[in-house]
């Protein structure tokens, strides 16, 4: 698998990194497996697929457990990414962004994940009441003392926090103008694929203007772009897409010229190609500084879509995507 380097400081992942979440958080918990789980981290390193996506919030903390699992056998195989910002209560997520907080979130991550060192620690959500500016630099001297290489910023809530008139990701933007005066962002993390392709508008362009890398969260449309889900097939209670609009019986039902069209594009390149792969391989076209995150919790669509690195699109593909239609049921 090619490599790709994560921002100013220049560090390498595998062309598809694997987004952890799945595996502990947000999706149908009766599909959970630790063993499973483990065993498609490490699926995910044997395909090169070194960026290992997680966060304390996820679980919350049983997502780093797992993964500290793996990296206490491979460290050296993998880029480990993981988060802070962020604290789970029963009913509510509130934002924390207090320096001492940060130091002890980190030094706790550490211990999770079975590693003296986190190649990219993410600021999950800037918290309102206290300056960006502080956290960062919080973040900044961990840096300082070797606990972390890289520091990333996670997108604002595009969609809830858009102003009538405004960028979907100018909030973002704001704040990476100023974390920048304080230490250099690496790498931001912001929903990215085929049917939500909002950051091409100002978030990518940015990262690549400053030889910032860009990780494309949700790829595969939590699952839809996959082809594998069936309209009206419904959700568990405790499955985020339960409450997203766009997978109601009718939204997914009207959404399905978006597979369609992927699934066209994916038969020219042979039957064993499939829509994900399809849609991993035109997140890969937006540019070199661009990492798809498919999260996953199974070793069979780690190998999928770790093969995606290998399906060259060509101007014709990338034509007959961009004619797809938009998709309906957003939350706006």
């Amino acid at each position: 698998m090619e490599r790709r380097r994560i921002g100013a400081a220049a560090l390498e992942v595998g062309a598809i990194g694997l987004g952890c979440m799945p595996m502990s958080w947000a999706y149908t918990a009766s599909q959970r497996s630790g063993e499973h789980s483990v065993r498609a981290v490490h699926t995910a390193l044997d395909s090169g697929a070194s960026l290992l996506d997680t966060a304390d919030m996820y679980g919350p903390f049983t997502n780093e457990l797992l993964v500290g699992r793996v990296l206490k056998e491979r460290r050296a195989d993998a880029f480990v990414s993981t988060k802070c910002g962020l604290l789970v209560g029963e009913q509510h997520i509130v934002a924390n962004g207090r320096p001492g907080y940060v130091k002890r979130a980190c030094d706790a991550s550490l211990r999770r994940l079975q590693t003296d060192v986190i190649d990219l620690y993410q600021l999950h959500r800037a918290d309102p009441e206290v300056p960006i500016e502080e956290t960062w630099g919080a973040m900044a001297e961990l840096v300082a003392a070797g606990k972390v290489r890289a520091l990333g910023l996670c997108a604002v809530g595009a969609r809830a926090q858009r102003r009538a008139g405004a960028g979907m990701h100018d909030a973002t933007v704001r704040q990476l103008e100023r974390v920048q005066q304080v230490f250099p962002v690496s790498c931001v993390q912001a929903e990215l694929s085929v049917w939500s392709p909002e950051a091409l508008e100002a978030l990518v362009p940015w990262c690549a203007s400053r030889g910032v890398g860009f990780l494309a969260a949700m790829p595969l449309g939590n699952g839809f772009l996959s082809g594998t889900l069936t309209p009206g097939q419904g959700f568990e209670p405790d499955d985020v897409r339960a409450r997203h609009p766009r997978f109601t019986a009718e939204m997914m039902a009207a959404n399905q010229p978006i597979v369609a069209g992927l699934r066209r594009v994916a038969r020219r390149h042979g039957d064993a190609v499939t829509p994900a792969q399809v849609a991993l391989a035109w997140l890969l076209a937006q540019g070199p500084h661009v990492v798809p995150v498919p999260g996953t919790k199974r070793e069979r669509w780690v190998a999928e879509n770790c093969a995606a690195a290998d399906v060259l699109l060509s101007s014709e593909d990338l034509a007959e995507i961009a004619e797809l239609p938009s998709a309906l049921g957003s939350w706006d």
